[in-house]
This record gives C-alpha cells, structure tokens and sequence, in this order.
C-alpha cells in the first residue's frame, strides 16, 4: 500500500528554506525534524533561490513576490481576452449599425 501524497502550503515550504538558508541548518537536519523528504527540501531550495533572482521557479511559486507575479500575470490574460471579446463585440455592433 503507498502513502498519500502530502501537500504542503507555499509559507511551510518558504520556513523549510528559511531554516536552511538563514538559520544555517543542514538539509538532512531540517527533513528529520519536519518529517519531510530530502529530495523535496533540496527542490523547494533551488526554487526559491531562482525565484530571489528574480526567475520563474518551477511549479507553484513560493515567495510571496512570485505568488504576486504570478496572480498579476493570470489578471493581465483576463482583461487582454476579455478586451479581445469587447474588440470583436463592438466590431460585430459596428456592421449591424451601417
């Protein structure tokens, strides 16, 4: 039988990161204590660290700055669809008047 896959929220995995990064705490350290397997940790640290400079990580952002990006970016899609709609709407109102 295979465990259930865990979810774990951006601000968990940005306080793993925390721990390694600024408190000076080893990988292996932080997985035995937060029950947590390495190969995530080691993962969620390289995606924060692109992400502090600046790039786009893989998957779901960590930082709050990349969360903010991305929601802007997912905003900025929305409106350019839906003023693509308003464009062909008032083009379609514009041949009915004449």
């Amino acid at each position: 039988m295979t465990k259930p896959k865990r979810v774990f929220d951006a601000a968990f995995k940005l306080e793993v990161v925390k721990l390694i990064q600024e408190q000076g705490f080893s990988v292996s350290q932080v997985c035995k204590d937060m029950g947590v397997g390495e190969s995530a940790v080691r993962c969620w640290v390289r995606q924060v660290e692109a992400e502090q400079l600046g790039q786009c990580g893989i998957g779901k952002p960590i930082t709050p700055e990349q969360q903010r990006i991305r929601q802007l970016e997912a905003e900025v899609r929305k409106l350019k669809s839906d003023n693509e709609l308003l464009k062909k709407v008032s083009a379609f109102f514009a041949r009915e008047l004449q």
